[in-house]
């Protein structure tokens, strides 16, 4: 959907979780074994992954100024019993949360908005205001005032849909 580069850091995670569904086609990446392969998650996973997605994608409208999609579960219930733990590099003493078993999405979601916090690029991650998108893109405006994935296809069909409004 959209020509931006990719989130940084964890945020990439998130990123691709939340755009696995096209919402104008319908098409859901985790529906495939090759979609559920990529975030390491079992078919009986895949709607408690589904119900992460949709959290996510509201928290990022929220991100961008606009209400939930739909009514979701918040996502800090979701979040609230992934293991985290603090690790430190020996090397150069930095910390940062990790998973505490990686190989629960919950806790890789967990621990990418942990550092995406820490890091202050949380709220840059939004997702489109085009209702019929709702992709998410990372924000790399000077503002941080982005309203869509991509200025040639959301932007541009949001700004002929104004103009075409005032001839009327």
């Amino acid at each position: 959907m959209t020509e931006r580069v990719p989130a940084p850091g964890g945020l990439a995670l998130v990123e691709a979780l939340v755009n696995t569904l096209d919402i104008e086609s319908g098409a859901d990446a985790l529906d495939s074994a090759e979609g559920r392969a990529r975030f390491g998650i079992t078919p009986e996973e895949t709607d408690l992954a589904r119900t992460l997605r949709e959290s996510l994608r509201a928290v990022l409208l929220a991100h961008a100024g606009h209400p939930p999609h739909r009514e979701v579960r918040p996502l800090g219930d979701l979040l609230a019993g992934a293991p985290l733990v603090v690790t430190v590099d020996t090397t150069d003493g930095s910390a940062a949360l990790a998973p505490a078993d990686g190989r629960t999405l919950h806790a890789r979601v967990a621990a990418a908005v942990a550092e995406a916090l820490a890091a202050g690029t949380w709220t840059r991650l939004k997702a489109c205001e085009a209702a019929d998108c709702h992709w998410a893109y990372y924000d790399r405006s000077p503002a941080g005032r982005g309203r869509w994935c991509s200025m040639q296809v959301c932007g541009a069909r949001a700004k002929m849909r104004r103009y075409r409004a005032k001839d009327v």
